[in-house]
């Protein structure tokens, strides 16, 4: 990897052109961003989107995940069409399974300072999958700290994408974590005739190359990963 190549992404990409169209265009690299949503709603499959258009982008990626170990992230991402293995085996990407059950973890003791290792490492993106667990064991004032110094590192140059169940947060703390974040992303599922879908409102989208598609319906598909639906075709 190159220095040149890496000062030519300008987007963390998620690797589909029509998802990254309604995202107006892509996530800016340099930037905070706040994944949230109910259970079950496609936030994993949407970082796992965004570590593999990044990948391809020739950005260096760090991954922190509760929800997977590497053999099941990797067999996972490869059941949607999305393969890291070669760019694991390069280390181009670094997945570091984090063991959220153990005792005193939270914000501040555990996952700010693997994050400051990234920025001193020279990483361009770290996902973090999922929050939920250290957010519920910090105090509120420690949500927002953790999020503040994210975006200092945001600002020095570190992409940082986390992910939480909404129920992590306070209601209140939720809507200033979202007003500090550079882009921020919720995801629900919804009825609609007789099916379930997925449902992406994109909240913001700081410094967009376009306007964002606003309110996304997609699906999750072995071999595909997100489609991205009509809205009519969903009501159907």
């Amino acid at each position: 990897m190159t220095k040149t190549k890496k000062l030519e992404a300008k987007i963390i990409s998620t690797g589909n052109d029509e998802l990254d169209k309604k995202m107006g265009g892509g996530i800016p690299v340099k930037t905070l961003t706040l994944i949230d949503g109910e259970p079950d709603a496609g936030k994993s499959v949407l970082t796992q989107h965004l570590i593999w258009g990044s990948l391809k982008s020739d950005l260096s990626v760090t991954m922190f995940t509760t929800e997977n170990t590497v053999r099941s992230l990797i067999s996972q991402m490869q059941s949607l069409n999305l393969d890291i293995l070669d760019y694991f085996l390069l280390s181009r990407i670094q997945i570091m399974p984090l063991d959220a059950k153990r005792m005193n973890q939270t914000l501040h003791g555990t996952i700010l300072p693997l994050v400051q290792n990234c920025i001193r490492a020279g990483i361009d993106l770290v996902v973090i999958d999922s929050l939920t667990y250290y957010a519920t064991q910090s105090s509120v004032d420690e949500v927002i700290s953790f999020f503040q110094e994210c975006k200092t590192y945001a600002d020095r140059g570190l992409s940082v994408v986390c992910s939480a169940h909404s129920y992590a947060f306070e209601e209140s703390s939720l809507g200033r974590v979202g007003a500090m974040c550079d882009a921020h992303i919720k995801l629900r599922n919804e009825i609609m005739g007789s099916k379930m879908i997925k449902i992406m409102e994109v909240a913001k989208i700081r410094g967009a190359q376009s306007k964002t598609g606003g309110i996304i319906s997609f699906e999750v598909e072995s071999g595909l990963g997100i489609k991205v639906m009509p809205f009519s075709k969903a009501k159907a």
